[in-house]
């Protein structure tokens, strides 16, 4: 593995431009597809042991959690990240939330009321497959709030995610940005294969047509709530193997410098030991 692919990927302050950002591009990685998903392979021992050791931790009462946001146009490859990344670790440690249209219940609250719901608990990794973004994503382009409301929303978001980092959540937030043919050839894809109909959305062409409009709309939240304690990191994504890859030195860099142990003792281990081994029920 070579240099921290986090500040490669993160976001400089400023207006963003994702034109300017190639989506088949793979920074930080010169190889190809077979030693891109060997190093996967390899990073995901590390990925357990490191899941663990924060789990572990929470039992002696850490407050430490991981927060994994993904965003993304369709078929960028959330579900892919999921699945190839992470699966790497042990899915008791991991609580994912999909998050779809709000609920009647949830409407009746503020748009952050069922994040707050779905964090994680000390010792998990949290994975939100869409996230509070798509109240300023979806809500701009289709006019579902008005102007104002999504303008305080970016405030609102900062002001939430330092409130959940302050209180030991270590958010990793990742754009998967994927190009414009790349998700037509997916589309395509769903309708050619009979077995990746159910994944198909008649709804998906419709929102293709907007594509200028959600690029624009994904570079101003990306612009307004990319913060020292909640960067954001844009992944390109029209390569599934590199995007799997980068997710995962992105997550595995953060449990790094989170750098949890495992908990001390706090009984006499040498005295267990000689219990075990001299006080026998079966004898």
């Amino acid at each position: 593995m070579t240099d921290a692919l986090g500040p490669q990927l993160r976001l400089a302050p400023g207006p963003v431009d994702l034109t300017a950002v190639p989506t088949d591009a793979t920074p930080g990685h010169d190889g190809d597809k077979e030693q891109a998903q060997a190093e996967l392979a390899r990073l995901g021992v590390d990925l357990a042991d490191l899941q663990e050791r924060l789990f572990a931790e929470s039992r002696s009462g850490g407050t430490r959690a991981v927060l994994l946001v993904l965003q993304g146009m369709d078929t960028s490859g959330k579900g892919g990240v999921i699945r190839q990344t992470i699966g790497l670790v042990d899915p008791q440690g991991v609580h994912i939330t999909a998050f779809k249209a709000p609920t009647e219940e949830e409407r009746a609250h503020d748009f952050l009321w069922r994040i707050r719901r779905a964090l994680p608990a000390p010792g998990r990794i949290g994975v939100f497959d869409r996230s509070h973004y798509e109240d300023v994503l979806i809500a701009r382009v289709r006019g579902l709030a008005e102007p104002e409301v999504v303008e305080a929303r970016y405030d609102q978001i900062n002001a939430f995610e330092a409130e959940v980092a302050a209180a030991g959540t270590r958010l990793v937030k990742v754009m998967l940005h994927v190009g414009p043919q790349t998700q037509k050839e997916r589309l395509l894809e769903r309708l050619d294969r009979p077995d990746k109909h159910w994944k198909f959305n008649p709804g998906d062409i419709d929102e293709r047509q907007r594509w200028s409009e959600y690029r624009r709309a994904y570079e101003i939240a990306l612009e307004r709530t990319s913060t020292e304690v909640a960067p954001w990191h844009v992944v390109p994504a029209d390569r599934k193997w590199y995007r799997n890859l980068a997710v995962a030195r992105l997550l595995h860099e953060a449990l790094l410098d989170l750098d949890p142990r495992w908990p001390v003792a706090d009984f006499d281990v040498a005295e267990q030991r000689r219990r075990l081994e001299t006080e026998d029920p079966i004898a």
